[in-house]
């Protein structure tokens, strides 16, 4: 007598018929996505957290180089190599990432085809602007005064450059590592907001462990980031942040002459003066710990809401996976 057609069945006897049935061969693909390669690769490839380890991996290696060989040819770095190179190991390292995700360096937020263009000094413009806005309302209150200019003759052109290449590096360095590869990644794990909150938290702890630097001043270095987080979404890259950052870094430490997130300026050109409570001048921290750069980050946010118009990052096509080829299977 031939097995029942379960099809034909229907009630209790359907169901003992079905149990009867042996399990459904799990093909050799689905079995690669057991644990433990789980753990390491989700539908889309190795998961967000992994890839943002072994970028961090590659980071300190580099370092770790870079100091031996600092070391072994007793070189002492200028204060310009000293920011050239942590930019070029992170560049390195988000190269070395694009080669294993199968992406560009753009799709990180650094096109090199859009550097030095009109974002890029639009961000100078405001950055400028801004700090120049906080320092002047400073001097509105009373609690400020520029001072005189303190470098002679061509020294004032000669360190206004040296200290432009400087900043240059300096934005671009923190601008790539903490809203470039890091920034990106985790937005393919978590959203974007959520990523840029997270990162930029981190941005303004590490600043609270700057000499003199204060928690106010530790707080809006991590609310600038943020700041940053939103020109990089409405215009599509780093370069008007990284203006911004070098402009703002600039102002303070060598036109102005003021403390930068906790450090005082070395052969700046004016000799400001500062009398008044912390709360308002930002105190050992510098204008950034001062409550009026809090109004000031305010409406910095307004004006690039309403300005940069519609959200250009992430690029929808840069965030869909480029390795989906590296299969983990098990056994």
């Amino acid at each position: 007598m031939s097995e029942a057609n379960p099809n034909s069945l229907s009630g209790p006897a359907a169901v003992e018929s079905l149990a009867k049935r042996p399990p459904k061969a799990i093909p050799q693909r689905e079995r690669s996505r057991e644990f433990p390669a789980i753990i390491f690769v989700g539908p889309c490839g190795i998961r967000a957290g992994w890839r943002l380890a072994i970028f961090l991996a590659v980071n300190i290696t580099l370092i770790a180089g870079a100091i031996l060989m600092a070391r072994a040819s007793r070189h002492t770095a200028s204060a310009l190599e000293n920011e050239v190179v942590p930019f070029l190991i992170v560049l390195v390292s988000s190269w070395v990432m694009s080669r294993i995700e199968h992406r560009r360096i753009a799709d990180y937020g650094l096109p090199w085809r859009r550097a030095l263009r009109s974002r890029f000094w639009q961000g100078i413009a405001m950055g400028f602007a801004a700090i120049s806005l906080l320092l002047g309302s400073m001097r509105l209150a009373g609690v400020f005064r520029f001072g005189n200019i303190a470098l002679p003759g061509f020294d004032v052109w000669r360190d206004g450059v040296v200290w432009s290449l400087v900043f240059l590096f300096v934005g671009m360095f923190e601008e790539f590592f903490f809203r470039g590869y890091a920034l990106f990644t985790l937005t393919t794990g978590m959203k974007f907001w959520p990523s840029a909150i997270l990162l930029s938290g981190f941005f303004g702890w590490l600043h609270h462990g700057n000499p003199n630097e204060s928690w106010v001043g530790a707080i809006e270095a991590g609310a600038t980031g943020l700041l940053f987080c939103l020109m990089l979404r409405r215009t599509g890259d780093l370069w008007m942040p990284i203006g911004f950052h070098a402009a703002w870094d600039w102002g303070e430490t060598y036109f102005y002459g003021v403390p930068n997130s906790g450090y005082p300026a070395k052969r700046h050109l004016l000799n400001p003066m500062f009398s008044g409570p912390d709360w308002i001048t930002g105190g050992s921290a510098g204008p950034e710990g001062s409550w009026l750069c809090i109004a000031l980050l305010v409406g910095l946010w307004i004006i690039f809401s309403l300005w940069l118009g519609e959200n250009k990052y992430p690029n929808p096509n840069a965030m869909a996976s480029r390795e989906k080829h590296l299969v983990v299977t098990t056994g």
